[in-house]
């Protein structure tokens, strides 16, 4: 059997002839794809604007630019993340503090969170990025409550979670990225999310203000637009209003995200069918399965379990060509970030979970004869660490 990754990218002819005709197009880059990639997104996530960018990382720096984050400011996020989510804070000279993580969800733990912002003097904090960690939607209804009492924003990291959604407390379906209660939301289209588009990311928000901000900001802080101009010397004319950056996504890109949002929905429907599958397979054995509370549907960008002996097992099944991944290694505990402080024992159970946990294949062309090997292969694995103990 082929070698079978923890994730990976699924192309189509479709996908190839869609990017085939842009190229054979009058736009390569700043062209109608871009707009048409937008609008299609922000209705799949049911927020009222989109900005298209170069990538996630970008994304999260426009958003904590267009908040004013500045040399100082103080901003929580969860220690469970990919590094960009801390790291963007940085870039624009604010401090990073973390909040542990809630030890069955493995999302920021909104008691804890509660519990730091009551603890500390009103205004310390500026705003919070939560994590949709491998695709299972934090409640943002409630930290949109906490968040107000404390004055904070939040910038929402979905990059996991296009087409989650959980149910509010008025019994609506919120979509991830919907813009209901966070002011920013931001999304990846790396090859192994859920759509991609080479490389590439997405911020969508339902704030007017904020929108029009991210479009200057993404192309150097320039417009033409008539009405935002300070002077007009002509249909030329441009003006930079502040000092913005080339985060722009080219219309080759975005031509590939608009074909692979058209089987968004199919794909998150055999993530979860994956999902369940796993969950039969390994619910009367030791491994820690994903739960999923009532009211919240996960959308499996990760399958993560969790195991005692993780790096044996994870040698194991490199062996049979099977490559798992580790999703994350605490980003407090980075070499980077230590010099800020931080310490083993800071974030205990952000740190326990890491020491177990193993993302498991995960991906729409994941076929069910591929599955049932990683599935034959752990089991295996669990069944001669019971022989040996």
């Amino acid at each position: 059997m082929k070698s079978i990754s923890y994730g990976r990218q699924s192309i189509t002819q479709e996908d190839i002839d869609a990017v085939v005709g842009v190229l054979h197009s009058d736009f390569l880059t700043q062209g109608p794809k871009i707009k048409e990639f937008e609008n299609a997104f922000a209705q799949y996530v049911h927020a009222k604007y989109a900005v298209a960018v170069s990538n996630g990382t970008l994304a999260l720096h426009l958003c904590m630019l267009a908040k004013g984050v500045k040399q100082g400011d103080k901003i929580i996020t969860t220690p469970i993340t990919f590094a960009a989510s801390a790291n963007s804070v940085l870039y624009c000279g604010g401090e990073v503090d973390f909040v542990d993580i809630d030890k069955n969800t493995f999302l920021i733990d909104l008691d804890k969170l509660e519990e730091k912002l009551a603890s500390s003097e009103k205004g310390t904090y500026k705003g919070v990025v939560p994590v949709d960690l491998a695709g299972y939607p934090v409640d943002v209804e409630r930290l949109r409550n906490i968040a107000d009492k404390y004055n904070l924003w939040i910038v929402e990291d979905a990059c996991h979670a296009p087409g989650g959604y959980f149910i509010n407390s008025k019994g609506t379906k919120q979509f991830c990225g919907n813009g209901q209660y966070s002011d920013l939301q931001i999304f990846s289209f790396h090859p192994v999310k859920h759509i991609t588009t080479g490389e590439g990311g997405m911020i969508t928000t339902n704030n007017k203000d904020l929108y029009e901000k991210l479009l200057l900001l993404r192309t150097h802080g320039i417009t033409k637009q008539p009405d935002l101009l300070h002077e007009n010397h002509g249909g030329w004319y441009y003006e930079m209003q502040q000092l913005g950056y080339n985060y722009r996504l080219s219309d080759i890109h975005a031509a590939l995200g608009i074909s692979q949002l058209k089987r968004a929905n199919k794909g998150i429907e055999k993530r979860k069918l994956i999902a369940k599958r796993y969950n039969e397979a390994f619910k009367n054995t030791s491994i820690k399965i994903p739960k999923v509370k009532n009211n919240f549907s996960h959308a499996y960008h990760l399958y993560i379990i969790q195991v005692k002996n993780r790096l044996e097992l994870y040698n194991y099944l490199r062996k049979n060509s099977i490559f798992a991944q580790v999703h994350y290694i605490p980003v407090h505990l980075q070499p980077y970030y230590k010099q800020f402080g931080w310490k083993k024992g800071d974030m205990p159970v952000a740190e326990a979970y890491y020491e177990k946990c193993l993302s498991l294949p995960m991906y729409p062309s994941l076929s069910e004869e591929e599955q049932d090997f990683v599935i034959e292969k752990t089991i295996n694995f669990l069944k001669n660490e019971n022989k040996s103990n």
